[in-house]
């Protein structure tokens, strides 16, 4: 989770905590905090020593481009924008790589929508 906060105040936090609860596996990839959700947090997508399934990205839309060039170099599989997370540039070099591109959604939205 790119952008994640320790802060429960803050949307990245809870959508990471109720993903947690459903059985996925939260990674922190935030500079400015050492954990959050009891795991512990990580500068960037390339500092993650763990093999990562999805890139869920809680950033300002001009920082994608940066996380889209890690994910494509760690060889990634997919990523997730979050409402009002839209960078269409970052989105195309994304699928061009052969990623899977979910952008301006909520993905806990989209899991309780499925899996009611």
């Amino acid at each position: 989770m790119v952008g994640l906060s320790d802060s429960p105040l803050r949307p990245s936090h809870g959508v990471s905590a109720y993903m947690q609860s459903q059985g996925y596996r939260i990674i922190p990839v935030n500079p400015h905090i050492s954990e959050s959700l009891g795991e512990d947090a990580h500068p960037s997508l390339l500092d993650v020593p763990d093999k990562i399934d999805l890139v869920d990205v809680f950033r300002r839309p001009e920082f994608v481009d940066e996380i889209v060039d890690q994910a494509i170099q760690l060889k990634i599989s997919a990523i997730w924008l979050q409402e009002g997370v839209i960078n269409e540039r970052a989105a195309e070099k994304a699928r061009k790589a052969g990623m899977f591109v979910v952008m301006d959604r909520c993905v806990l939205k989209e899991h309780r929508a499925r899996f009611r």
